[in-house]
């Protein structure tokens, strides 16, 4: 099967460089770990339906659960080879995604959570503590009111949901969120975990669609990687998101596959280099096949070539980072707000009170 112009499968057996592992089905243990009984009960019985609905937007064949059961199974394979040193990286190449199944609600064409149960799997493997990170960057070609880039189009709720009393495992997620108006509407940068989570949950809301990508690799030098350094992983996971492709039914987007690639290799300093990407969303093949590429080449050691020079975010972008800086630095002190972040809020917040007056 060729995806866009690039055979993945091809790429992915180059001798020398990469091996694939066969799939297996996730146990009900694992399952478990991260799901309810009644959840891993409910997908398992859509087997016996040609048709079953979970919510207006996800449902199941007969063939869903099985299917389900391979992409986490693989994924946890794929974290414990990574943890036990048989395998540097990986890239699991699966469906359903993920991200949005909850610990008991399945949503979002997500019926397991893979990057859960891979968490869990590394977990048992010997990784005492995991770093997650949601992401996906792109532009947006058809709303520019921001400057024409979108960074992550959709808040890995299911992921947090799991993890969110966890100490141990570190969610970062970097989103459309819009006030809460955009799908799935969690994610605000006030929502930082719970009892002794708080603080592992560290949400970056963009508040508009025109986020670029300046904005990510802002965020990502200034406060994904000081604290993912503070936090010091065993072991890091990647949901990656393809949904927000040019090309892409539900994205309406263009992906920027150098911002994949640089993402991917910032990522790649922390935890030893011992990191799984998950394949989350996307539904355009063509779109998927440049962007996982991207990926894949960074995990195989290519160079994604020199980050830009005199790099600063959008105003939108730098306001939203201040919110999750103020909220953020109660828990991680390695964060200092950047000068120019500083400015624009204080031009910001001075063009308010004018507003009102």
């Amino acid at each position: 099967m060729r995806l866009g112009n690039i055979a993945l499968f091809q790429l992915c057996l180059y001798p020398g460089r990469c091996v694939s592992l066969p799939a297996r089905e996730v146990t009900r243990s694992e399952l478990e770990k991260v799901h309810s009984e009644a959840h891993v009960d409910a997908v398992e019985v859509t087997c016996n339906k040609d048709l079953s609905y979970f919510t207006t937007d996800t449902y199941a064949n007969k063939d869903s659960s099985l299917a389900a059961r391979l992409a986490a199974g693989i994924c946890a394979d794929l974290a414990k080879a990574i943890v036990h040193g048989e395998a540097q990286n990986g890239f699991a190449l699966v469906r359903p995604p993920g991200h949005h199944a909850e610990e008991v609600n399945v949503m979002g064409f997500c019926l397991h959570n893979n990057a859960g149960v891979a968490a869990k799997a590394a977990q048992a493997a010997g990784a005492k503590k995991v770093l997650i990170v949601d992401w996906i960057s792109a532009v947006d070609s058809e709303n520019r009111s921001c400057g024409g880039y979108v960074q992550d189009v959709h808040h890995g709720n299911g992921t947090q949901d799991i993890f969110d009393d966890d100490p141990t495992v570190l969610y970062v997620s970097l989103h459309r969120h819009e006030g809460g108006t955009f799908y799935p509407g969690t994610g605000a940068a006030t929502e930082v975990g719970v009892g002794n989570g708080e603080g592992s949950s560290v949400n970056i809301p963009w508040m508009c669609s025109g986020i670029g990508d300046n904005d990510y690799i802002y965020a990502f030098l200034h406060i994904v990687l000081p604290i993912a350094k503070q936090f010091a992983p065993d072991m890091t996971i990647i949901s990656a998101g393809f949904d927000a492709a040019r090309g892409d039914p539900l994205g309406g987007c263009e992906v920027t596959p150098s911002g994949y690639a640089h993402m991917t290799s910032l990522l790649s300093s922390l935890s030893g280099g011992k990191m799984l990407v998950v394949l989350e969303g996307g539904y355009n093949l063509r779109s998927i096949s440049a962007s996982a590429t991207a990926v894949i080449k960074v995990l195989l050691g290519d160079n994604p070539g020199p980050l830009p020079d005199n790099l600063q975010p959008t105003e939108a972008g730098a306001l939203s980072m201040f919110d999750v800086f103020a909220v953020q630095s109660q828990y991680w002190p390695c964060l200092q707000i950047p000068l120019f972040v500083q400015h624009l809020a204080r031009m910001s917040s001075r063009g308010h009170r004018k507003g009102k007056r």
